[in-house]
């Protein structure tokens, strides 16, 4: 659909501001469907996350500073998220052998499984199935990266 349709208007001030704001609503809305897509496993958007962002470490760990920086809304309370996730036998904390001062954060096997999981049924049923090809996704990657410089 169309963001004039989803908006309710044609009235904008340039085609980047359209743009801007179709990237916002469009943000919007891939996030409505993967959290939908996340609620069966128990976890939300920013769990699911930072559960990603470890896997991508398994099985050495990484600090938390570095899960902020890697962070898709860095303005999220990565603290606290880990708390959640360490409550749910997700994750562990362990002393970092570099530095006994830092944390390292460790994947669980119930947090691998869980992963695992998700990805075996997202890979029927991906939340993100599109109706763009590739070739298609690659341009808008493009755009998107040009739009952030």
């Amino acid at each position: 659909m169309r963001i004039e349709d989803e908006l309710k208007t044609s009235n904008f001030h340039s085609e980047i501001q359209k743009a801007h704001l179709n990237v916002i609503f469009s943000a919007g809305w891939v996030r409505a469907k993967i959290t939908l897509a996340l609620k069966p496993f128990g976890v939300t958007f920013e769990q699911f996350n930072v559960l990603r962002i470890v896997h991508g470490q398994h099985p050495e760990g990484i600090r938390v500073k570095d899960i902020t920086n890697r962070m898709l809304d860095r303005s999220s309370n990565t603290t606290r998220i880990i708390d959640r996730l360490i409550e749910k036998n997700m994750l562990v904390r362990q002393s970092s052998e570099r530095d006994g001062r830092e944390r390292t954060i460790i994947l669980t096997p119930k947090g691998l499984n869980l992963i695992n999981d998700i990805d075996h049924e997202w890979q029927s049923r991906s939340p993100h199935n599109s109706s763009i090809d590739h070739t298609d996704a690659s341009l808008l990657n493009n755009l998107l990266d040009q739009l952030r410089e």
